[in-house]
């Protein structure tokens, strides 16, 4: 018998199949793409490009990037750049612990599609599970912390307390525009404070503690900001300090630990006006530093002040009682340079996380964890006085500062630590501090006490605990209750927990089960390959203050993810310290500010802005320091150059910048964006590219070659970071190479000089833990499969525009005669302003409609009111496409009905979606239709159909009566 010869086989590089995820990310196959492309009137998918993308801004050479791995080769690779991280035992503290995920979090949250590929919940109705859990997550800081009102989550700890001091100059009776920072307050927080408070004029003062009060005596001030307990474990009575406050007219903030909040009087109880911290110890890892939810809390009198997202509980169509975010949210997109915030993302997901974590530990679980912390530190505590070490504070919850001696000491007290696998703080010259945290063991205190122990016997364990003091201040410890809602005392057993989450799953609406056509937000595939790393011990429990010399891993996936992206975008130098693109908005424009002043043009404050804009541009720009200076559009959405070069010409002398997004937030590419450049240049400015759109360029244009000075990204968008319902994001700046020296540093870390912007995040590397994400999208795609991705999230925007362009306006297409739908970018706007006049259904009522079609529906009326922006992204197939595009046109069928007289106005499917099943199994039905047509409207949903849990939400009704924490049980029923 002979075998055949080789050659007979494919060739081996097929078999190999080094692109085969590339296949997994596009949705249409090659057939049906040639389908699309027929349908839109498109030769191939370059005649598509060519007839869409400007030639004026197409890439002359392609991207320098690896050749694309298989998913397990990507995910071998990435695992031995991990292992480069040294994975130790960390007692730094500072803000960041070690803890311990519940499995059942981990598995059914963490890493699970139905809850981190969830989008913002702009439309209540689907996002009914994910806004419990944030209302429990307002519910669980409100109590911790004594305060009347909770949002739901802020970036991380540093940039809450910016907010809050912000928040406090903004409601606050003081006229002042000095702040006082504790000399106690986390180093990283201090820093990010600075940043925000230069470009506002804010003068920051940092005081010891103990001579606040005496301060105030001959210094005013607006507010203070107070470590509760203080970086170097110190407890300290803050009501009298926060009484002082009071007496001159200046506000209390307060930076609390919420476990500590476990045992000790809260902030509220002491009086403070703000309370802000971090959740990360409730159940995320420290992931070098992000994600974590952190927290930011007021006394009602400020509530309709607090910036970032708050969920309230309203109405529904029926009576019953529903969630809905209230209040300011998207505030920055109607406020726009008058916003309060620039903040667009939250931390949903590890947000969500924390509360469960609360949920399933209830009060009395958090209590133990918190007694073991705070009884392992004083054990420790014990065992170094024994050992005939000196401490420096009497008062402690779970860190111990120790002196030893001088530097040297110090030193080597550091070296002998690291030895045993052990990172400590260095707190000063001649100290050090020890924080315990909940994975902290007896055998962790044995190894901690060798350190000190310079050959003498270590003590027994047993022994010190029976003699050890409590470090908590007796007038300080808490005797209130928290956390007594029903449902943090209902999940303890593991069944329970799991039950809970899948029953609030079920009530949502996310990728793993639709098409989320955003325009603008692009809900890209979360890849399971791309999330498994972000669980890896090695970049998991990681601490952001670790010597560098642990991070060698870490420096290595910045220094790859940089250089791609440098790539992808043309640009010269990038920080990924940014943890939001809220937040790298605001470092390109600190960058710009910096550079302007470092030429002595210090005095350049004006920022130009189309009517177009994001929101957050604008609100960015005022909290830089800039004036906002709008601009027009013309007709089909491009920018107005004409009223451009009069608004350059006007303020040449003062022109800082220009803020523009493209392709353009109207979906279309503009085809003069270099001359628009070359103007602003021409006039001393410098010009900003907002990277939302970038999921229409990567591969065939870059910024930072068509004009572009400074860009910030969305890798929760383009790049494959998961929305999590809202957030983690990841928000990168990128500059061109004179603007690299302003990069944000992070001093407080010994990163960086003095020429660069302070420190934007509370970490060096943002929210580093998410970070292998896009690594592994990069990598596997390589060059030529990010530019197919372009094209296809092109072409399937074309495609749906193409579909539907006989049903509905499309509003600013590309103008082409020769493309059906008219060629648009990535993403198209449907314009229903006409059929509002025709039939009374407005924009609003096709959203809720599309629920009961079983979609979340595209964004609504933004950038133009009256309108859905559809953005299909690269991933979703043509039968997905085919399935959006039918429930549509037979929408447009519901709508003609009305027009026609054969619905009336007021009583058709559309006015009263969605339809929940409670309404339609009732027994007195008494519409204009049929519950059939209610409920399946096409014949597929009777095979897969979701139900809204509940009717539409009355937003007018939540407003008004606004409520932020869990309901009693009894309202439910």
């Amino acid at each position: 018998m002979t075998h055949a010869a080789l050659t007979s086989l494919a060739p081996l590089s097929q078999l190999e199949n080094a692109t085969e995820f590339q296949a997994r990310h596009l949705g249409p196959w090659d057939e049906e793409q040639a389908h699309m492309l027929n349908v839109i009137g498109a030769a191939s998918r370059e005649a598509l490009m060519q007839a869409i993308v400007p030639d004026s801004i197409r890439r002359n050479a392609p991207m320098d990037l690896p050749a694309p791995l298989t998913e397990a080769q990507a995910l071998a690779e990435l695992k031995a750049i991990a292992q480069q991280n040294q994975v130790m035992r960390n007692c730094i503290g500072q803000g960041y612990y070690g803890t311990l995920t519940p499995g059942v979090i981990l598995r059914n949250i963490l890493e699970n599609p139905a809850w981190y590929t969830a989008y913002t919940p702009y439309q209540a109705e689907i996002s009914q599970g994910r806004m419990e859990a944030l209302l429990n997550f307002q519910t669980m800081v409100t109590d911790l912390t004594g305060m009347a009102i909770a949002n739901a989550s802020m970036l991380d700890e540093a940039t809450a307390a910016a907010e809050a001091m912000t928040l406090a100059a903004r409601v606050g009776k003081s006229k002042s525009l000095r702040f006082v920072v504790c000399h106690d307050v986390f180093p990283q927080t201090l820093e990010v404070v600075q940043t925000r408070a230069k470009p506002l004029g804010i003068t920051v003062d940092v005081v010891h503690a103990a001579q606040l009060a005496e301060h105030l005596q001959t210094h005013d001030c607006f507010a203070a900001l107070m470590q509760y307990p203080g970086v170097n474990g110190q407890v300290r009575d803050l009501q009298p300090l926060i009484e002082a406050l009071h007496a001159q007219g200046a506000m209390a903030i307060v930076a609390a630990d919420l476990l500590a909040l476990t045992l000790l009087k809260s902030p509220g109880e002491l009086g403070a006006d703000i309370a802000c911290g971090t959740t990360q110890r409730f159940g995320m890892p420290m992931g070098n530093g992000g994600p974590h939810a952190a927290y930011l809390a007021t006394q009602d009198a400020f509530k309709r002040s607090l910036p970032g997202r708050l969920v309230g509980i309203s109405i529904d169509s029926h009576g019953n009682p529903a969630y809905r975010l209230a209040l300011q949210t998207r505030e920055q997109h109607i406020r726009r340079e008058k916003a309060t915030s620039n903040i667009c993302t939250a931390q949903v997901l590890p947000a969500v996380i924390a509360s469960m974590y609360a949920v399933y530990h209830g009060p009395e679980g958090l209590k133990r964890i918190a007694q073991r912390v705070a009884a392992y530190a004083s054990i420790l505590h014990a065992g170094l006085k024994q050992l005939g070490r000196q401490t420096v504070h009497t008062t402690w919850f779970d860190t111990v500062q120790v002196l030893c001696g001088d530097t040297a000491g110090r030193d080597a007290v550091l070296a002998a630590a690291v030895a045993k696998g052990i990172n400590l703080r260095s707190a000063s010259d001649d100290a050090v501090s020890i924080a315990l945290d909940e994975t902290t063991t007896r055998a962790d205190l044995i190894d901690l006490l060798g350190v000190f122990a310079n050959g003498q016997a270590l003590p027994d364990i047993d022994a010190l605990a029976a003699t050890a003091t409590l470090g908590l201040p007796e007038n300080l410890r808490r005797t209130s209750a928290f956390l007594t809602h029903p449902v943090f005392n209902s999940h303890h057993s593991e069944t329970n927990m799991l039950r809970y989450i899948r029953a609030l799953s079920d009530k949502d609406l996310a990728l793993d089960r639709t098409m989320i056509p955003l325009g603008s937000c692009t809900m890209k595939l979360n890849a399971t390959s791309e999330m498994i790393p972000i669980t890896w011990p090695e970049f998991a429990h990681i601490h952001p203050f670790a010597p560098r010399d642990q991070l060698k891993g870490y420096e290595l996936l910045d220094q790859q993810l940089c250089a791609w992206l440098s790539q992808a975008t043309g640009y010269a130098g990038i920080s990924l310290q940014p943890n939001a693109g809220s937040q790298g908005e605001y470092a390109g424009l600190l960058v710009i500010k910096a550079w302007h002043a470092s030429r002595g043009e210090g005095h350049r404050d004006i920022c130009l802005i189309p009517e177009s804009a994001h929101g957050t541009n604008p609100a960015s720009a005022q909290m830089v320091g800039m004036k906002v200076v709008v601009t027009k559009c013309d007709a089909s959405g491009n920018v107005d150059l004409d009223d451009l070069r009069a608004k350059c010409e006007q303020h040449s002398a003062n022109l800082a910048a220009v803020m523009i997004t493209y392709p353009s937030t109207y979906g279309v590419f503009e085809t003069r964006v270099t001359e628009l450049c070359k103007l602003v240049h021409e006039h001393g400015g410098r010009v900003y590219v907002d990277g939302a759109n970038m999921n229409a360029l990567v591969g065939l244009a870059a910024p930072g070659q068509f004009g572009g000075d400074v860009s910030h990204l969305n890798l929760h968008k383009t790049f494959c970071i998961p929305h999590g319902g809202g957030g983690p994001g990841v928000g990168p700046v990128c500059v061109v190479d004179d603007l690299v020296p302003f990069l944000p540093a992070h001093r407080s870390a010994g990163i960086g000089t003095e020429a660069q912007v302070g420190a934007v995040s509370a970490a060096p590397l943002g929210n580093a833990a998410v970070l292998p994400i896009s690594w592994m999208y990069i990598r596997m795609m390589g060059a030529e499969g990010l530019k197919a991705a372009t094209e296809v999230a092109i072409l399937n925007a074309n495609y749906v525009a193409a579909r539907l362009a006989d049903h509905y306006d499309i509003h600013f297409s590309g103008g082409s005669d020769k493309l059906k739908g008219g060629g648009v970018a990535h993403e198209c706007i449907l314009d229903l302003r006409p059929l509002k006049d025709s039939s009374g259904v407005s924009a609003e009522d096709v959203a809720k409609r599309l629920i009961d079609y079983g979609f979340h529906a595209p964004t609504l009326s933004f950038p133009v009111a009256g309108t859905l922006m559809v953005e299909p992204t690269e991933s979703e197939s043509q039968a997905e496409l085919d399935r959006f595009c039918d429930a549509m046109i037979a929408i447009r069928e519901e709508i003609r009905a009305v027009e026609q007289g054969r619905l009336p106005q007021d009583d058709n499917p559309l006015k009263n979606a969605p339809h929940t099943a409670a309404s339609l199994l009732g027994s007195d039905w008494a519409r204009a239709y049929s519950r059939e047509q209610a409920a399946y409207p096409v014949a597929s949903l009777k095979l897969n159909k979701y139900w809204s849990p509940v009717g539409r939400v009355d937003n007018v009704h939540g407003d008004r009566n606004l409520f932020c924490s869990c309901l009693p049980v009894d309202a439910w029923r």
